[in-house]
C-alpha cells in the first residue's frame, strides 16, 4: 500500500515563492525549515554575512530582475538588522518581501529567547506587515504579501513565521493556485482622458516646458515611453539621483541630473537656469524629495505642475500640481498620443533653440572640469576615475554606487548611454554600505551583464564581510574603491556649518587590497595615474571578480550646494 506524504508548511511555502517565479532568496539558513525547503524545490539561497546586507541584496536584485526580491532572517537581532535596508527600500519604492521566523507560537509572550514584538519592529519600515497563525492560510498570505509589495506603490513588506508552524504537516491538500504575483509593478493604471488632455495642451502651448524624471520612471520601465516623450514634444529632461539612466544622457534634448549638483564645475551650475526659466515643469515618479529638488528651492513659484506618479499623495505633497495618477508607463504612453492631436508647432520651433542651450551646457561642464579628468597629480581626482570608467561602459553595464560621495560622483560625472541604463544608488534612507550588496543583488539578477560598484572606504568598511560572499557565491563584480582615508561628507558638511570637524571623521590607514585577497578577490592598489586606464579595462574585462583600491584626493568633493560658499572662498 503507498502511503502519500504529507506536505509541510514550508514546502507548501517554497512551492508558493516558485509560483511567484523566485528564482533567489538572501538569506542565512533560517528560517531553517523554509531554507531547507525552498533548496530542495530548487530555489538558490545567496547567504549573506550580515542580515542588513541581505535587505540590500534584495533591493538591488528586484531593482535590476524585475522581480520581487526575497530576504529571509530569524527573529530577534537578525530581523532588527533587516529594518535599515527595509526603510531603504520603503523610501525608494522598491519591493521586497522579508520572511522573518518567530518563536513558536506556544512560547509567545513568555519572554523566549530572542523574542520581539516584529510587528511593531516593521510597521515603520514596511508597506504591510503580518504574522501567521493558521497553517491552511500559508498561500493567502503569501499571495497578501507578494501583491502589497507589487502594487501601488511597491514597497517592502514582512511575513512573520512561527517557526512551529513551518514544520506542520498539511492532511488537507491545498487547492492548486496558478497566479503569479512576483513581477512588479503588478498593476498598472492610467488617469483619466479628460486629465491626459488637458496635460497635452499644457505642454503644447508652454514656452520653456522642462520635464523631472525620478526612479519612478525605471521602476515602471517607461524609459521607452519618455523617450517618445521627449522626442514628440521636443521637451529637456532631467533626471534625479534615482532617475539616472531613465534617458540617453547624449540625446541632444537631455541636460543630465541636476538636483542639489550645482556647485562649481558641475552640470547644474549651467543647466539649472532652464529649470529657472521654466513655465511649466513635468514631473515623472519622482518624491520631490530635498535632495533631488535642491531643498525644494529649485522649482520656479510661478511655474505650473504636471505631476505623473503611481502614489496619489506623493503629488501635491510639496507643489500643487495637475494630478495624473498613474503609472507611468502607461500614463506617458497616454499622453503622447493626446500630444499628437494637439499643435507642436511651437514645440518644433522652439527646438533648435533649446537643443543649442543644453548643449553649450555639457561643452561648458566639460571645459571646466578638464584640468580635473586629466591631472596627472597624486592622490588621484575622482573626476579622473569617472571619465577613464565612462570610456569602458556599455548600455548594459549596471553602476552601482555606494551612499554619499560614492553616489554624487556616479550621477554628477558618468553619463547614460541609451534609456534605461541603470544605475543604483541607495537614496531612499542613503545609509553608507550598501553599495557592495546593492551590486551582488543585481549581478544575481543578470548574471551574464557586467556590474560595477563604486564605494569610498567609509562605506565599505560596512561590508567587507560580503566580498567572502562575492566569491563563494560565485556573483563577480568590478569594486572600484574609493580611498581618501576620510569620512568626506561628514568632513566637509561640518566644515561648512560649523567651520570645524569631528575626530570621527580621518580614519587610520587600510590595506583593503590585504581584505579581498583574504576573501578570495583579487586586488590591485593604484596611486599612479596613468595605470588606472589598464587595471580598469583588465576589471571590465575578466570575468571574474576584481577589487581596485584608488588612492583618491582627500581634499576633492562633489559640487555639491552645500559646499558652494566654502569652494568660492577657497
Amino acid at each position: 500500500m503507498t502511503v502519500k506524504t504529507l506536505e509541510t508548511v514550508a514546502q507548501l511555502l517554497a512551492r508558493s515563492l516558485l509560483r511567484h517565479d523566485v528564482t533567489h532568496i538572501f538569506a542565512q539558513s533560517l528560517p531553517s525549515a523554509l531554507i531547507l525547503a525552498a533548496e530542495a524545490a530548487g530555489i538558490r539561497q545567496i547567504a549573506y554575512r550580515q542580515e542588513n546586507m541581505g535587505g540590500a541584496m534584495a533591493d538591488g536584485y528586484a531593482r535590476r530582475s524585475g522581480k520581487i526580491g526575497v530576504v529571509a532572517a530569524q527573529n530577534g537581532p537578525a530581523a532588527t538588522l533587516l529594518v535599515p535596508p527595509m526603510a531603504e527600500a520603503l523610501k525608494a519604492s522598491i519591493p521586497i518581501v522579508a520572511l522573518v521566523q518567530e518563536v513558536e507560537r506556544d512560547q509567545m509572550d513568555r519572554n523566549a529567547f530572542q523574542e520581539l514584538d516584529h510587528i511593531a519592529l516593521f510597521q515603520s519600515c514596511t508597506k504591510w506587515v503580518r504574522r501567521v497563525m493558521v497553517p491552511e492560510r500559508i498561500e493567502d498570505y503569501i499571495d497578501a504579501a507578494f501583491t502589497a509589495a507589487g502594487s501601488g506603490r511597491p514597497g517592502p513588506v514582512a511575513l512573520l513565521l512561527p517557526a512551529d508552524l513551518l514544520r506542520i504537516e498539511l492532511s488537507v491538500p491545498s487547492s492548486a493556485r496558478s497566479l503569479n504575483l512576483g513581477h512588479w509593478p503588478l498593476d498598472r493604471s492610467c488617469p483619466d482622458r479628460a486629465t491626459l488632455r488637458e496635460a497635452a495642451e499644457l505642454i503644447s502651448h508652454a514656452r520653456n516646458p522642462v520635464v523631472i524624471a525620478g526612479g519612478g520612471v525605471l521602476g515602471s520601465n517607461a524609459c521607452e515611453e519618455l523617450a517618445d516623450l521627449q522626442e514628440t514634444a521636443a521637451l529637456p529632461v532631467f533626471t534625479t539621483n534615482m532617475g539616472k539612466g531613465a534617458v540617453d544622457e547624449h540625446h541632444a534634448l537631455s541636460a543630465g541630473v541636476l538636483g542639489s549638483l550645482i556647485g562649481p564645475r558641475s552640470l547644474g551650475r549651467h543647466t539649472a537656469g532652464l529649470v529657472n526659466d521654466a513655465d511649466l515643469v513635468v514631473l515623472i515618479g519622482t518624491r520631490t524629495n530635498q535632495n533631488g529638488t535642491d531643498s525644494w528651492r529649485q522649482l520656479p513659484p510661478d511655474a505650473q505642475i504636471i505631476h505623473i506618479d503611481v502614489d496619489p499623495q506623493e503629488i501635491g505633497r510639496n507643489y500643487q500640481a495637475l494630478r495624473l495618477v498613474g503609472d507611468a508607463r502607461e500614463t506617458l504612453r497616454e499622453l503622447v498620443r493626446a500630444l499628437k492631436d494637439c499643435d507642436l508647432s511651437q514645440r518644433r520651433d522652439r527646438r533648435a533653440a533649446v537643443v543649442g542651450r543644453i548643449a553649450e551646457c555639457w561643452r561648458r561642464f566639460e571645459e571646466e572640469r578638464h584640468p580635473l579628468v586629466h591631472a596627472t597629480s597624486s592622490p588621484i581626482r575622482p573626476e579622473r576615475i569617472m571619465v577613464e570608467l565612462q570610456k569602458l561602459l556599455t548600455a548594459q553595464t549596471t553602476i552601482v554606487a555606494d551612499a554619499s560621495y560614492s553616489s554624487m560622483w556616479v550621477v554628477g560625472q558618468l553619463r547614460a548611454l541609451a534609456p534605461g541604463m541603470r544605475f543604483l544608488t541607495p537614496r531612499g534612507l542613503a545609509g553608507l554600505g550598501w553599495g557592495l550588496p546593492l551590486a551582488l543583488g543585481a549581478k544575481a539578477a543578470l548574471p551574464s551583464q557586467p556590474v560595477v560598484a563604486l564605494v569610498g572606504d567609509g562605506g565599505f568598511a560596512h561590508s567587507w564581510a560580503e566580498i567572502e560572499t562575492m566569491v563563494r557565491s560565485e556573483l563577480p563584480v568590478i569594486v572600484i574603491l574609493l580611498n581618501n582615508g576620510i569620512l568626506g561628507f561628514q568632513r566637509d558638511a561640518e566644515t561648512a556649518k560649523f567651520g570645524r570637524f569631528t575626530s570621527a571623521c580621518h580614519f587610520a590607514p587600510v590595506d583593503h587590497v590585504q581584505i579581498a585577497q583574504a576573501c578570495g578577490c583579487p586586488a590591485v592598489r593604484v596611486e599612479d595615474p596613468s595605470k588606472l586606464k589598464a587595471h580598469l579595462q583588465d576589471g571590465l574585462s575578466r570575468k571574474g571578480p576584481l577589487l581596485i583600491e584608488v588612492m583618491t584626493d582627500p581634499d576633492a568633493h562633489p559640487a555639491l550646494s552645500l559646499f558652494v560658499s566654502m569652494d568660492e572662498a577657497a
